[in-house]
């Protein structure tokens, strides 16, 4: 006896019956008919999921209908957390979110008037990322104030920052620098001893910069890619002792950010997309005010002015 049977379950499940109870195309002998034809029906009852372009239903691999619900309500509870947080840290506004990173980084170059002769080679020293995103990088160096209010405020915020440690400045208390990169921020390199860079020996400066790319590595698992010279000095020795070891960008800054004033690089006295901005690990013993009131001020300006905080690695 031969059996000839159509294979896709689709045909087979949509196609009408003869009277005789076969499918086109199917031919079959004896009481072996009605088992094959019982057999098929079993198997589109069970399977209809396999059903391609029926009229108001879903793919096979669609997500359950209630996913768009879900993914809704996780954005409304963020939102919530971020107005909650904002209120509780006594912010005007809540901060505004980051756009995406860009999926091409933009190119990095020296800034006019940073250059120095042969740094096409070395790391570029730049006041600004070029974006045209209302974004603004915020940078905290040396490391001297260790405030625990600070690394609260700042991971109920969502807000990305950078930071450049100087050991001498950190050494007392590195614990407080591992709570900080297991929220998520790179910890980059600024000297051993913080000195005035340009007034040192290439081997002296060598000697500031790998020094303390050392001692990240054993205290944070890294050696950093970015490094900034104290006081923002720097000189054709600094660049290159900097490339020898390991550093592939020189950030400074445009604007310093203090507890009670902003300073500026630029004459419009404004920040601008893309601006890096500077600010120090500080208390009240240098301030009239905390690293929390720092933040408050920093965050009410830019928010004010339709700016977002993004990370700066994100566009290196």
């Amino acid at each position: 006896m031969r059996v000839v049977v159509q294979n896709d379950k689709s045909r087979a499940c949509g196609v009408p019956r003869t009277a005789s109870g076969s499918s086109p195309g199917t031919r079959v002998r004896g009481g072996l008919a009605v088992l094959l034809v019982a057999a098929l029906a079993s198997a589109c009852a069970q399977d209809t999921s396999e059903v391609r372009g029926a009229p108001g239903r879903q793919p096979a691999q669609a997500p359950p209908a209630h996913a768009p619900d879900t993914y809704a309500s996780k954005l409304r509870a963020a939102q919530a957390a971020r107005v909650a947080a904002a209120k509780r840290w006594n912010l005007k506004e809540v901060p505004l979110a980051a756009p995406p990173p860009p999926a091409t980084k933009p190119e990095i170059t020296a800034r006019e008037g940073f250059e120095v002769d042969g740094q096409e080679d070395l790391p570029p020293v730049f006041t600004t990322v070029p974006t045209e995103e209302k974004v603004v990088f915020l940078t905290i160096d040396d490391g001297a104030e260790k405030d625990p209010a600070f690394l609260r405020m700042m991971s109920e915020l969502k807000i990305p920052y950078t930071v450049f440690l100087t050991d001498d400045e950190i050494k007392d208390d590195y614990g407080y620098f591992e709570k900080m990169q297991a929220r998520g921020v790179t910890l980059n390199n600024h000297t051993l001893s913080h000195p005035y860079l340009p007034g040192l020996s290439y081997t002296q400066q060598k000697h500031e910069i790998c020094g303390m790319q050392d001692v990240m590595e054993k205290r944070y698992g890294k050696r950093p890619a970015l490094f900034r010279p104290p006081f923002g000095n720097y000189n054709q020795d600094t660049l290159r002792a900097a490339a020898s070891c390991g550093i592939k960008y020189a950030p400074i800054w445009n604007e310093e950010v203090y507890v009670d004033h902003w300073e500026y690089r630029e004459w419009d006295r404004d920040i601008h997309p893309g601006d890096i901005v500077l600010t120090h690990f500080r208390g009240r013993n240098d301030w009239d005010g905390t690293m929390t009131d720092m933040v408050r001020r920093f965050l009410d300006r830019i928010t004010g002015q339709g700016y977002a905080v993004a990370r700066l690695e994100d566009y290196l």
